[in-house]
């Protein structure tokens, strides 16, 4: 059935004063408890503290006038994915606070994946004084010139393989400080979201194995879990695929009733949580951080909220994958589930707040959409055609 646009997306954030629950029924290998509160990986516990959302965007590039203390950081940035943008925001802020910053790109600069955001964008980090260098993460001190760093980000690695090289070049070069960009996605699914620090995961996911390396392995470090992520520069389709439907009145289908919670934050929020844990390195050690705004949005909701960003009207239509033989995956950008963390030990224990608005943000993305010029651009809807053929919705031609 289609939906009409309705007066106010569906958004929810979180209680200011709700303890989390640790159910470690079934924890990973490497988690081993000696009380129900603390655990190898010193993963904290909190009330999360009320906060106050503000509704402008924080300025994030502003050069600072001096730094209490000045560091060398390195980032090892994917080359492709959707978290390449968050080493471009970090690379940004850090500069913007006095730091010294040099970000090592996997692959080639000269490679064609360079002509894309956020890569094409890297002369920002250039002018703003940091550098730029491209090579093969597993050749780090090579690459980089035997060049020492008192901080290192790695955010390329999934799995062991390709970040032990990285960890090993960092504790041996005496890297003061080791951050790893996880995944949100390795915490077992909940009947009782949200996901909070603390919670179970996938004892076979990738990033996990990476996790209690990195744990064993640095005596200050820090582990960060983003989900779904907006802002200029990302190269991963998000809010692209609802503009995509909705500037050409077409309907949007929607697997499920569309009520399923998620958390989508604008990156410049990853950005600043990553920057606190490098200015409080005592207090980041040894804690992992979801890496999320700290409000969920439903799918519906998003589907609306980008439809008033575009000043358009919304069509949704909901769906039952089985039922018609779709492929959720392949047919929708998200999870079709409740797929939802919040942000408490960051809030608890670094200060951190949220600044990310889907309403003001989504109409920046739509700005941008515009201007490079896909709302003109002819895409085909192959898999949402047999979708919308299947429930007998007709499409405009």
């Amino acid at each position: 059935m289609a939906t009409p646009l309705s007066s106010s997306p569906t958004l929810f954030s979180s209680s200011p004063h709700h303890t989390p629950r640790l159910s470690f029924s079934s924890p990973p290998p490497f988690l081993s408890f000696s009380s129900p509160f603390s655990s190898s990986l010193s993963i904290s516990t909190y009330a999360a503290k009320t906060s106050i959302r503000s509704s402008q965007h924080r300025s994030w590039i502003v050069k600072a006038s001096g730094v209490v203390d000045k560091k060398k950081v390195l980032i090892v940035n994917t080359n492709s994915g959707g978290h390449a943008v968050i080493g471009f925001y970090f690379a940004k802020e850090l500069l913007g606070s006095g730091h010294d910053v040099t970000v090592l790109t996997v692959g080639d600069q000269g490679s064609d994946k360079m002509k894309k955001p956020p890569f094409d964008r890297f002369g920002e980090i250039v002018s703003g004084g940091g550098k730029t260098v491209w090579g093969d993460p597993a050749d780090v001190g090579k690459v980089i010139g035997g060049e020492g760093f008192d901080v290192v980000l790695e955010n390329n690695g999934k799995d062991l393989d390709a970040v032990r090289p990285v960890a090993d070049w960092a504790k041996g070069s005496g890297a003061q400080q080791f951050l790893y960009i996880s995944s949100a996605g390795i915490y077992k699914p909940s009947d009782e979201p949200p996901h909070v620090e603390g919670d179970v995961v996938k004892a076979d996911a990738s990033h996990v194995a990476v996790e209690e390396y990195i744990a064993q392995t640095f005596s200050s470090w820090a582990i960060f879990r983003p989900q779904y992520m907006i802002g200029s520069g990302n190269n991963k389709d998000c809010e692209e695929w609802f503009f995509d439907r909705i500037v050409r009145d077409r309907p949007v289908p929607i697997p499920g009733s569309g009520m399923q919670l998620t958390n989508i934050s604008h990156v410049r929020d990853l950005s600043s949580m990553l920057t606190l844990a490098v200015q409080k390195p005592t207090a980041a050690s040894s804690n992992i951080f979801n890496c999320v705004s700290d409000r969920a949005v439903t799918l519906n909701g998003f589907a609306k909220l980008c439809a008033q960003a575009a000043g358009r009207s919304v069509n949704i239509v909901h769906y039952d994958p089985k039922a018609i033989g779709a492929d959720s995956k392949k047919a929708f950008p998200f999870r079709n589930m409740h797929f939802y963390a919040e942000p408490r030990a960051a809030k608890d224990i670094l200060g951190w707040t949220s600044n990310t608005n889907l309403a003001e943000d989504l109409k920046e993305r739509f700005d941008e959409y515009v201007k490079i010029g896909r709302d003109k651009k002819p895409i085909k809807f192959q898999i949402d055609d047999k979708i919308l053929e299947s429930l007998k919705v007709p499409v405009a031609v």
